[in-house]
């Protein structure tokens, strides 16, 4: 089943709109295969994990151009405006032709209702047995405490990048790396930089670059995750494009919601990122409260 959009914003506000139906029958592809349950019901581990194959060099994969005209079409694809000439969309459909494209992947959580997509064992869950959820957009936080899991993990996410790759995608952005900051206190930093480890090497292997999305807290670790840009939401409204700046330079891709935050963001960035102002929903061109502007 396609791992649809469901964010938009650091702060993880809702896209309420869901890809048309005319639109996925156009550009839906082969739906990715789930991983087999290996039955581990390990305790949490507490040591350094495995971080998979060594990262291939940077002249292995193409990096998306800096300060360049940016859309964000997550919730569904259109044709890009006169001047973009990077593009993000959910990994279900197709990229946008002569453009460098970027696949949305939610890797650290189960999609709203999709629960069972997932072996039962990768739901985190507390001492109760209770699926641990960010209540906000009632997703199911995964459970990468362990080496073992985070690889059964990864095989789902490799699976939707390879379909990235197949589909002629050039890099990949998956969300939800601040999961573990919703996951009652039972997954660390330190997990979700383990399992990003591993999805950056196979999107390596795949010749596709990866951005990191949102966590600024973490855009210090990039090289040692093996992460190549970001993608941030927001930074201009929560004044964190600085931090990305440190850590990316100006691979920065910036999707603000509000007119303050696009303000904020052109002011002190507009000459060195590429910036967009969305619509909350990230509603498609041509639909109800559609929104794009620019510096």
């Amino acid at each position: 089943m396609s791992n649809h959009p469901v964010r938009s914003g650091r702060s993880r506000r809702r896209v309420a709109a869901a890809l048309a139906v005319s639109a996925a029958a156009a550009l839906v592809l082969s739906s990715c295969s789930s991983s087999s349950d290996d039955g581990d019901t390990s305790e949490p581990d507490t040591t350094e994990s495995s971080s998979g194959p060594a990262l291939p060099p940077p002249s292995s994969v193409t990096l998306p151009p800096a300060h360049a005209g940016f859309d964000y079409q997550i919730a569904g694809p259109y044709q890009p405006p006169a001047g973009v000439t990077v593009v993000s969309r959910d990994h279900a459909v197709a990229p946008a032709p002569g453009m460098y494209n970027i696949c949305y992947v939610n890797a650290f959580q189960a999609q709203s209702g999709a629960e069972k997509e997932w072996d039962p064992d990768l739901l985190l869950r507390e001492a109760n047995g209770k699926i641990v959820y960010d209540t906000n957009w009632n997703e199911a936080v995964l459970d990468i405490r362990t080496d073992a899991k985070r690889q059964r993990v990864a095989q789902k996410v490799d699976a939707w990048i390879d379909e990235c790759a197949a589909k002629g995608y050039n890099a990949v952005e998956p969300d939800n790396y601040d999961s573990y900051t919703r996951s009652a206190g039972l997954l660390t930093a330190a997990d979700v930089e383990a399992l990003e480890t591993v999805i950056a090497a196979h999107a390596h292997e795949k010749k596709l670059a990866i951005g990191q999305k949102n966590t600024v807290e973490l855009a210090g670790d990039r090289q040692k995750v093996g992460l190549d840009f970001a993608v941030a939401e927001e930074c201009g409204e929560q004044d964190e494009c600085n931090g990305y700046v440190d850590a990316f330079g100006n691979l920065v891709y910036v999707i603000e919601y509000t007119e303050k935050g696009l303000s904020k963001a052109c002011k002190g960035w507009g000459d060195k990122l590429s910036i967009v102002r969305r619509d909350r929903n990230v509603q498609p061109q041509g639909k109800s409260g559609h929104l794009r502007q620019t510096c």
